[in-house]
């Protein structure tokens, strides 16, 4: 009796380990393949360039820093590079995409890396290319009021335009934070425009009403919309200095992130 082989039926396949750069690779392409991300940059791009000419143009008589008229939407903008982080973990939870994220990847905290670092590094990139474009757009117009844009000055011109791009980043991480933590999107947007929008109201007017504990009131200088003006352009009034302020910076989003690391390894998807 002849014995028959049975054919292959699984082909082998080259192993390729999962590194971290392919995780970043991996985070990169989810992040700039959704649509709400570029309309997030242009919301941003629209905003700063749209202010920092109807600012500039309504400018008169000397200027100490024509900076200021390119990073005051920060204020603004901030909000939206926060939303921006959010959603880009929210919007996995919400389509189920995230099961297949940690199947392909079990360590959860190498997850969370990769789309920290792709998240910041993005939102840095962008946030200089659109404050570099709007402060060469106004040039113009701040030359003819004789306000010049001293970019000799590194001071006055670069490294606030990049102290505005890391507080950006920063915001960005603080939303990947959170929404790691609350992991809806309404939940973790509302959470986030609470502690960038309300609850500093909230304080100051705890503040005025508890003359008793001025130390309520303080606290709102150690939020992270009160820490970012003073790392874009410092200013002698300021209630921190500059190591302080990106300090306060730093620590919102640390600890954002070290909290949902920790709700990663401990709860289920």
């Amino acid at each position: 009796m002849t014995a028959i082989q049975a054919r292959a039926t699984h082909v082998p396949s080259p192993a390729r380990n999962l590194t971290f750069v392919r995780q970043l690779r991996s985070e990169w392409i989810k992040l700039t393949t959704v649509r709400g991300t570029w309309w997030s940059v242009g919301i941003v791009a629209v905003i700063t360039v749209a202010i920092a000419f109807a600012v500039t143009s309504a400018m008169s008589g000397p200027v100490d820093n024509i900076m200021m008229a390119v990073l005051m939407p920060v204020q603004l903008t901030m909000l939206i590079a926060g939303i921006l982080g959010v959603i880009s973990v929210t919007g996995e939870y919400s389509t189920g995409m995230v099961r297949s994220t940690f199947t392909a990847d079990p360590v959860r905290g190498s997850v969370l890396a990769a789309k920290a670092v792709v998240m910041a590094a993005f939102m840095f990139v962008v946030s200089l290319v659109v404050f570099t474009v709007a402060a060469i757009g106004i040039s113009p117009i701040a030359a003819a009021k004789d306000i010049a844009v001293d970019w000799a000055d590194p001071a006055k011109t670069i490294l606030p335009i990049l102290a505005a791009s890391a507080v950006m980043a920063l915001f960005a991480l603080l939303g990947v934070g959170i929404g790691f933590l609350v992991r809806s999107g309404a939940g973790a947007i509302a959470v986030t425009v609470g502690i960038m929008f309300v609850l500093p109201i909230i304080l100051q007017l705890l503040g005025m009403w508890l003359h008793d504990l001025p130390w309520v009131l303080s606290m709102v200088d150690y939020l992270p919309t009160s820490a970012a003006p003073d790392v874009i352009l410092p200013s002698d009034g300021g209630a921190l200095n500059g190591p302080a302020s990106w300090g306060v910076l730093a620590a919102w989003p640390a600890v954002a992130l070290l909290g949902s690391w920790a709700v990663l390894r401990a709860r289920d998807v």
